[in-house]
């Protein structure tokens, strides 16, 4: 896939989510969220905050290392100080100023994505990621943080084959999980085989591997964005290599985090 139809998928993401936080009355963006201290106005401003950067860091480069300092003066004072710096300037906004600031920064990332080629790379807050890569973060950002604001207001939002772009980064991601918690992934390989929304079947991973995952594309993805303990879901989940990795399962970056415990959906 090219990095442009990536970029069509990213977009198409945000307005699936747009469409349903559109039309929200005043309580419903202040409804807290399942996300500790947010509501779902922070929800969406956490991605302005974001989708904002990583139009800055496509087009200006160095702006945007500049304004990594900030963020990382601020990081060891916890999430209150975090959160201070990404979505204060927000929190001062009504619904419609900070629905209009969002699609403002996604606007701006969809024409510095333009931009982009497959072999490009963006610095970003880690290592620099490949263009395809970073555009299917934003977009597993988009729909993860949608979540949130689905599970909270009940909104409609289909899945679709775009999350063959969120369980891509759910499989590549396992030693990450790993690592990021300094543990040794056990040994042994995972066959992961997901039904997609169309009913296609998404497959990686020997086929002959002993440990296996298998079920909805949508449930392994909201395991691996932590926003569902694997007990909770459709996954049928065969081997302890598969397990393991499952329960600590984090297909984004930043520090090491756990998801939902069993029964909280």
């Amino acid at each position: 896939m090219h990095v442009h139809d990536v970029a069509a998928d990213l977009a198409a993401e945000q307005q699936a989510l747009d469409d349903i936080v559109a039309g929200l009355d005043d309580a419903g963006w202040m409804t807290a969220t399942p996300s500790p201290r947010w509501t779902v106005a922070d929800q969406v401003a956490h991605l302005t905050y974001f989708d904002g950067a990583a139009a800055t860091a496509i087009t200006d480069p160095e702006a945007f290392q500049a304004s990594i300092g900030d963020l990382m003066d601020v990081a060891g004072g916890g999430g209150d100080a975090v959160d201070d710096l990404t979505l204060g300037a927000f929190r001062t906004l009504a619904p419609e100023g900070l629905l209009d600031a969002w699609r403002s920064g996604r606007s701006r990332l969809a024409d510095a994505a333009a931009t982009l080629s497959d072999d490009d790379r963006v610095a970003w807050y880690g290592p620099s990621m490949g263009a395809r890569s970073f555009l299917t973060a934003r977009l597993m950002e988009a729909w993860a943080h949608g979540q949130d604001i689905v599970d909270t207001v009940g909104g409609d939002r289909p899945p679709t084959d775009r999350l063959r772009h969120v369980a891509q980064l759910g499989v590549i991601t396992r030693a990450w999980s790993y690592v990021n918690r300094k543990m040794e992934a056990p040994a042994g390989e995972v066959h992961v085989a997901l039904e997609a929304p169309s009913g296609e079947v998404w497959t990686w991973g020997p086929g002959d591997a002993a440990d296996t995952v298998q079920g909805p594309a949508e449930d392994f993805c909201l395991v691996v964005t932590q926003r569902r303990h694997v007990d909770d879901t459709g996954l049928e989940v065969n081997g302890e290599v598969a397990r393991d990795w499952l329960v600590r399962a984090q297909a984004f970056a930043g520090p090491p985090t756990d998801g939902p415990g069993p029964g909280s959906f």
